[in-house]
């Protein structure tokens, strides 16, 4: 043990003392600045000290930090439709489910193990009552009961032989509106021509496996994707290449269509030519999809989700939330946070900081790595270097870096403006629709229909005041339905949801 322990630690300070070198004695594209027992070998530090929560970590003005859970080595993350968060834990094989916050004190209320003994376990995604799991040459699927928090049955892989490990060895997997399994695959380089079609690329499958389809190409490493709500368009991040200086080529958002092509390895950046593999592909260059919006270079956005509903005055319904890993080969390090991207009406994007303070000089406390959002709107945050996920919530930082309380984030009377008799009129009418569409059989317990899992509707006054909860009614979040109603009719059934009806309480 001793021997070990000894060569472990010589290991360890040869590869520090050839990090500092390339980063200070060498030119300035080999620099290597990261924490490197963590990028090496995925070793977890600890959560930051309660008292850094919304002093040092900090979220943007009108919402608040906690510390959700304590998971090392966390990677992606999948909320489920009861309110859980599933997570991954690639070096460890394992997928467990982090039970929701019931008890109100900002803190998941435990840990369940689902899977076990997988290769490098990572993107995840629910349909039809299956958990399906990325590993990283294979996607397998199991029978997962919401309610119940458990799965059943085999683990049967239904696509085998994707191309495993590389330098890029994540999967990460989402069904689109389409109900397409969607996953990506990362190059096996840094930068070079790869020899299998289906690296540096997005595929997808038919839930059982067949009809493969290679969807888009050049994509270097994509490990966050998501469609934006309303217009269904496909957004990606994606990692620029390395070893070409501190400042080139940028980190990218694309946005995805079928059969286009986004420019690795010949294109970097805006159809800028690469120049280890640009010259003699200039057709290929021009043919190629520039970035939606540009991240610093080598700030390495991996999770990204679009909210499907507001969170605070700052984040409107549509808004993307992206974790920024963090740089590596740079001579200062760069992201170690997480942001939003604001799209504006003329197509242009907007990037502001959500969650920072990971970075402070040159001291890491975090590296932020997926993004997901539960069913109060609260965002989730993973961090596979500190072995911790976050949630954000809207109001005021509580004390001892815990999010705040449901109670303690609740608005004002969501009602305000009716006086008592148009309540009471405009929630009558309300009923009676909620019982004609029989939005009962998705939302309460008592009258659910047989297989499904009730949504309950609790919160929606810290959430919505009836102008915005009639126009999410408008345009309501997939698997819920669009119901054939007229504006009036969705201000009263809002006023009776912000009244209290029993799917409510």
């Amino acid at each position: 043990m001793g021997r070990w322990i000894l060569r472990t630690i010589v290991a360890l300070g040869i590869v520090g003392v050839i990090a500092f070198a390339a980063c200070q004695l060498l030119p300035e594209r080999f620099a290597v600045n990261v924490p490197i027992r963590n990028a090496l070998f995925g070793t977890p530090g600890k959560p930051p000290a309660p008292g850094l929560l919304g002093t040092r970590v900090r979220a943007a003005e009108g919402l608040s930090v906690g510390l959700f859970a304590e998971l090392p080595r966390a990677r992606a993350l999948r909320p489920t439709p009861t309110g859980d968060l599933l997570a991954s834990v690639p070096r460890e094989g394992r997928v467990v489910l982090l039970e929701r916050d019931a008890d109100g004190d900002g803190r998941s209320d435990g840990v369940r193990e689902l899977l076990s003994g997988l290769n490098r376990p990572h993107g995840m995604d629910l349909y039809e009552g299956w958990l399906y799991v990325a590993e990283t040459d294979a996607i397998g699927r199991v029978r997962f009961d919401a309610a119940a928090r458990s799965v059943s049955g085999p683990f049967e892989r239904v696509v085998t032989g994707l191309p495993g490990g590389g330098n890029h060895w994540t999967r990460t997997i989402r069904f689109g509106p389409d109900g397409w399994l969607y996953v990506s695959v990362g190059s096996s380089c840094n930068v070079c021509i790869e020899e299998d079609p289906r690296r540096a690329a997005l595929l997808r499958f038919r839930p059982d496996g067949s009809g493969a389809e290679t969807y888009a190409t050049g994509l270097r490493n994509a490990v966050g994707f998501d469609w934006r709500p309303d217009s269904g368009e496909l957004y990606a991040t994606d990692n620029g290449r390395d070893l070409l200086g501190d400042d080139y080529p940028p980190c990218e958002l694309d946005r995805v269509v079928k059969g286009g092509f986004y420019g690795w390895p010949h294109a970097n950046g805006d159809r800028d030519p690469d120049p280890d593999f640009g010259e003699g592909h200039e057709d290929e260059i021009a043919t190629s999809i520039p970035p939606a919006h540009s991240f610093r270079a080598h700030n390495a956005p991996l999770g990204i989700v679009f909210l499907q509903r507001p969170l605070g005055a700052r984040l409107p319904r549509g808004t993307a939330v992206v974790a920024l890993h963090g740089s590596w080969n740079r001579t200062e390090k760069d992201g170690y946070k997480v942001v939003s991207l604001q799209f504006a009406p003329a197509g242009k994007i907007e990037e502001r900081d959500l969650l920072w303070g990971f970075l402070e000089g040159d001291d890491v406390v975090g590296r932020p790595v997926d993004v997901a959002t539960g069913p109060d709107g609260e965002i989730y945050v993973s961090d596979d270097y500190a072995g911790a996920v976050y949630r954000i919530t809207e109001g005021e930082q509580a004390e001892g870096g815990a999010a705040a309380a449901p109670g303690e984030r609740r608005r004002a009377d969501p009602l305000a403006g009716l006086d008592a008799a148009e309540r009471e009129a405009a929630s009558a009418r309300g009923a009676d629709l909620y019982e004609a569409n029989a939005c009962f059989r998705c939302h309460e317990p008592a009258r659910a229909e047989a297989g499904v899992v009730p949504t309950p509707l609790r919160g929606l006054g810290e959430r919505y005041d009836v102008a915005a909860l009639a126009a999410f009614l408008a345009a309501p979040t997939p698997p819920m339905p669009l119901a054939p109603l007229s504006d009036a009719e969705r201000r009263d059934v809002a006023v009776y949801l912000l009244a209290g009806s029993p799917a409510a309480r």
